[in-house]
């Protein structure tokens, strides 16, 4: 790393007698609207109806996080050599000290008042191939029941794609603004069950091994995903957010990107794992540390609105 690049990364971190901080995003949890592929046509939902999740297909995301600054040299020495179910992997001790900081502002964050009645509400940007020359660029508004008894709504605006034509199998994803009704499903936490989940970050991550046991490539990767899949739902959920990054930072292969973009272009510090296929980078802001998403997948909003179409004031 530059001298520049780590000079700017060192004024992001606490001093070493800053003390760590802590403070007294719902079942979008989702897979894309749809495979993406090559050559061949996608399930489909008909149209107006959004399934709910389907068995996940290989996801974009992945998480990382990072422990005390204190501990940091133990815990990279610990991973390296403790961990199981994947290769070796090394640490950069830079993007230790970041994430821990990332934790720590996560932390600091006020709770939000959440209503079992209310719908988490989540906007992203992303894009979808349907064919080799067929790239549509989406933006998604997201609407979930946080106690999941209850459907909510996708709204899908197509970007960047073709206009609507009679017959088109990929009609619902036309350029325009499609509804489609969302579907609970058991098989996704909600966000009143993310509200259980342990804030230790030890006890999370062997709550996330045991439940993603079996899946994803390697032990290691699969509880990435896992962990990238709770972030946005996270951030209304403080403790729950940081320990979700503290518990990623018991991962080994973490490393800073310096300049990244996500999939609108904001740039900003990135972080990169070994563990997932093309490395994918989770981009965070250089002054706030707020999560932006990836280059596959940008994160534009998180709330809570009392009925499924409404937004989240700012």
């Amino acid at each position: 790393m530059n001298p520049e690049t780590r000079e700017e990364l060192a004024g992001l971190l606490p001093s070493p007698g800053e003390p760590v901080l802590t403070s007294g995003r719902h079942d979008l949890l989702k897979d894309h609207l749809m495979r993406e592929l090559t050559g061949q046509a996608p399930e489909l939902p008909a149209v107006g109806t959004a399934p709910g999740r389907r068995a996940r297909t290989p996801r974009r995301r992945f998480a990382v996080v990072a422990l005390p600054l204190a501990t940091a040299a133990a815990v990279v020495a610990a991973v390296l050599t403790g961990a199981t179910g994947s290769r070796s992997a090394t640490t950069d001790a830079d993007a230790v000290a970041l994430l821990d900081r990332i934790a720590e502002v996560a932390a600091a964050k006020q709770t939000a008042p959440v209503r079992d009645d209310q719908y988490v509400y989540v906007r992203t940007q992303s894009s979808m191939r349907f064919a080799e020359d067929d790239i549509r660029i989406l933006r998604e508004s997201s609407w979930t029941a946080v106690d999941g008894r209850r459907a909510g709504l996708r709204r899908v605006t197509v970007l960047v794609g073709p206009p609507f034509r009679p017959r088109d199998p990929f009609s619902s994803y036309s350029r325009g603004t499609h509804d489609m009704r969302l579907s609970p499903d058991p098989n996704v936490p909600t966000f009143r069950e993310l509200r259980t989940l342990p804030t230790d970050p030890d006890a999370l991550l062997e709550k996330i091994y045991a439940g993603t046991k079996g899946e994803g490539r390697t032990r290691r990767s699969a509880a990435l995903e896992k962990i990238g899949d709770l972030l946005p739902d996270a951030t209304l959920l403080p403790e729950l957010d940081a320990a979700l990054y503290r518990a990623a930072a018991r991962i080994p292969g973490v490393s800073v990107v310096a300049d990244a973009k996500d999939r609108t272009g904001r740039t900003g510090i990135g972080l990169s794992f070994e563990e997932r296929d093309g490395r994918t980078v989770w981009v965070f802001d250089r002054k706030s540390l707020a999560f932006l998403g990836t280059a596959d997948e940008a994160l534009l909003a998180v709330g809570v609105t009392d009925k499924a179409g409404e937004t989240p004031a700012p």
